[in-house]
């Protein structure tokens, strides 16, 4: 058994934190350690440094997605520039550094590559010697999780993993196990009764729109077209920690789209969302890693809308190349291409049993059990 497990995540977005707290869950239900902290990274940082990493990230996204995009495409280039970027983490991460060292862990998990790389270069100097995990969190692999002292890396799929390997990465060290989600994901839960549990309709066809776990994107437009559907409908908006997304969400369901096919619902945060998708028949929105993974868990087809320029994008690529996914680039047509997609049951339920197949709804017990050999292995 493990002694000392530090899960290390980083809240740019909600992705990478999920992912850590889902492992956390997974290590102390499978017993594998005594011990598990999980910590965000950026808090033991300094002020402006996190300011860069969280907040001007969600700014960017909103206001300029474009450049988002143009700036992770500039930097994807493998094992280009690292001397600098490491150089302006140490500067700013000397708290975390500190943390590390107090806390010695047994195995360090990162979810995102800011603590992977302040601990690949501790591991360098021979300031720290226990083994690195280094778990993506989204279905491409960016430069920026290349690392040079590592034990394993834990990707989404099979493809990431040749990737890995033209890269440099060691095969032996590379463990395709999907991205970590809620244990409870794994939970069968029966369609029907998550419906009548939560105050839906048993009989009619329903969407979960996601606007991320911040709450960022057009979602009114979004929501305004989807209104707009021929078809009987069912919309559950998850509008995350934005309240005031949900209020503008609630008088435009009471007014705007109180006479539209499409009946709305929507949530603030909510920590049941295993059981919300559970409820549903398709996934509309942004295709992040944790999001998509959850929602393939309970085999969603997804309609892709709004993807970030980047990250998300790559994921979309390969949601459609599986046939998992329809994309919408122009929300006035969104209910014009969700009614076909409804009026056509072979292709629909092609891309629910393609999400079904891809799904790895333990992926996260996967991790904290393959770790556990690797730490008896040592």
């Amino acid at each position: 058994m493990l002694n000392r497990v530090l899960i290390l995540s980083a809240s740019a977005g909600a992705g990478h934190v999920r992912a850590a707290d889902a492992l956390h869950k997974a290590f102390t239900q499978t017993g594998v350690a005594r011990e598990v902290m999980h910590v965000d990274a950026l808090d033991y940082t300094n002020k402006v440094f996190r300011h860069l990493y969280s907040k001007a990230y969600l700014d960017m996204v909103n206001r300029m997605p474009e450049a988002m995009g143009w700036l992770y495409d500039y930097m994807d280039r493998p094992w280009k520039n690292e001397r600098r970027r490491l150089a302006i983490d140490k500067l700013n991460t000397r708290p975390l550094v500190e943390l590390l060292k107090e806390f010695n862990p047994d195995i360090a998990v990162c979810t995102h590559f800011l603590p992977s790389e302040i601990i690949s270069w501790l591991k360098a100097k021979k300031k720290l010697s226990c083994p690195q995990a280094v778990v993506v969190t989204d279905f491409d692999v960016h430069a920026f999780w290349l690392c040079h002292h590592y034990e394993r890396y834990f990707v989404a799929m099979e493809e990431t993993r040749v990737h890995l390997e033209k890269l440099g990465i060691e095969s032996s060290k590379i463990a395709v196990t999907g991205i970590p989600i809620d244990p409870v994901f794994e939970i069968a839960k029966d369609k029907r009764e998550m419906r009548l549990k939560h105050g839906l309709a048993a009989d009619k066809i329903t969407i979960l729109v996601s606007a991320g776990g911040f709450g960022v994107g057009r979602v009114e437009d979004l929501c305004g077209c989807l209104a707009q559907m021929q078809h009987q409908a069912q919309a559950v908006v998850l509008c995350g920690r934005n309240d005031a997304l949900k209020k503008k969400l609630d008088a435009l369901a009471s007014t705007q789209f109180s006479k539209s096919r499409v009946s709305f619902r929507n949530l603030g945060f909510t920590t049941e969302v295993d059981e919300w998708m559970s409820a549903s028949d398709i996934l509309l929105g942004k295709p992040g890693g944790l999001t998509t993974s959850e929602a393939l868990s309970k085999g969603l087809a997804f309609v892709i809308v709004n993807p970030i320029p980047g990250q998300e994008e790559r994921n979309s690529d390969h949601l459609l190349e599986e046939g998992v996914a329809i994309r919408c680039n122009n929300l006035p047509v969104l209910a014009y291409k969700v009614d076909r997609l409804l009026d056509d049951h072979t292709r629909f339920a092609s891309m629910q049993s393609n999400a079904r197949r891809l799904g790895r709804p333990g992926a996260a017990g996967e991790i904290a059990r393959n770790l556990l050999k690797l730490y008896q292995a040592s």
